[in-house]
């Protein structure tokens, strides 16, 4: 397929990213990693020992992709929920430190913040371990956190959902929040988990991956014609005006309106790492379009740079400097 990108358009739309102001809506979450090396195995039970010589904590779930926004210079609002522990603390600091507007975050007493712990030896994943509370939020946190949400929709130039299935979510208030956006005729960009999937109707984009797909629709994609049909199928039951269908290793297929249906290969590279990246994807996608873009261009634009967020290890936010470089790149 034909690049539309080329690297003046890639330079222009980066530079009005930083015109838009998007909010993310969903499930927060605070990474933790573990970094080591391992030479030997412990005698208590067949696992390598892991000395650790750096201990980080980044934003995950709905929080990285605000990290993605800011990173490209976008002003970018989270709401969701936290806990009242110090993990929650921890990610309303870190949000603060990047600029990114936190007020949007309720605590629910009791309740535990997301952590996911990784540990990495000699850059080998070893092992995860989570911490979270996936019971949906209390009825009085919901209205706190879209009374939140009213109060600044009409400053927004889009709106992410963000599901990780950790409990913001139901289809009451999935239903509340997109009728809210449509009042203000603010753009919805969801990137659905399985528990919700077809609670997320008439948003302006819908972006599920191959496995969100076939568990929703209880089918295979194997062939063209299968993530086609998929793709279309979704598109009509969900009233989506877009549907991206994001296939890993064999790129993204765009459904839209009124053109065909676009198939956007990806871009050969040396995978590291998949964490965030469709974090990355959801970013690009909403930044683009908010900004001019045309639904192709900012599929093409989110398919590089998810490329790029893979080839690193760890979750690692795509800069505006990487999408311009990126277009040199593409068209060397």
């Amino acid at each position: 397929m034909q690049s539309l990108l080329t690297d003046f358009r890639i330079n222009e739309l980066v530079s009005s990213m930083e015109r838009c102001h998007i909010a993310i809506v969903g499930d927060v979450m605070l990474d933790r990693y573990y970094r080591g090396t391992a030479s030997r195995l412990s005698p208590e039970a067949p696992v390598p020992v892991v000395e650790i010589v750096e201990e980080s904590e980044h934003l995950g779930g709905g929080a990285n992709v605000a990290y993605n926004l800011s990173s490209l210079g976008v002003q970018a609002s989270i709401f969701g929920v936290v806990g009242d522990d110090r993990s929650g603390e921890h990610l309303r600091l870190l949000l603060e430190g990047l600029g990114i507007e936190s007020s949007g975050l309720i605590v629910q007493r009791g309740r535990t913040t997301t952590v996911k712990t990784r540990v990495i030896a000699d850059g080998q994943h070893i092992v995860r371990a989570d911490q979270e509370t996936k019971e949906r939020i209390g009825s009085q946190v919901q209205k706190n956190l879209l009374a939140s949400l009213n109060e600044k929709i009409e400053q927004l130039d889009g709106l992410i959902l963000q599901d990780y299935n950790k409990g913001v979510f139901s289809p009451e208030v999935i239903e509340q929040i997109l009728s809210l956006a449509l009042a203000h005729n603010i753009p919805t960009f969801v990137d659905p988990k399985f528990e919700n999937f077809f609670a997320f109707k008439a948003s302006t984009l819908f972006k599920p991956n191959r496995k969100e797909t076939e568990d929703a629709l209880q089918c295979r994609l194997t062939t063209l014609d299968d993530k086609l049909k998929a793709a279309h199928e979704l598109k009509s039951r969900l009233r989506s005006r877009y549907v991206v269908l994001t296939l890993g290793s064999d790129g993204m297929i765009l459904v839209g309106s009124d053109d065909d249906p676009v198939l956007v290969p990806t871009r050969s590279i040396q995978v590291a790492d998949i964490s965030g990246a469709g974090d990355t994807v959801i970013a690009i996608l909403a930044a683009a379009s908010s900004v001019g873009a045309t639904m192709r261009e900012a599929v093409e634009l989110a398919n590089h740079a998810a490329g790029i967020v893979c080839e690193q290890v760890g979750t690692v936010p795509v800069t505006r400097q990487m999408l311009v470089t990126m277009g040199s790149n593409v068209h060397a």
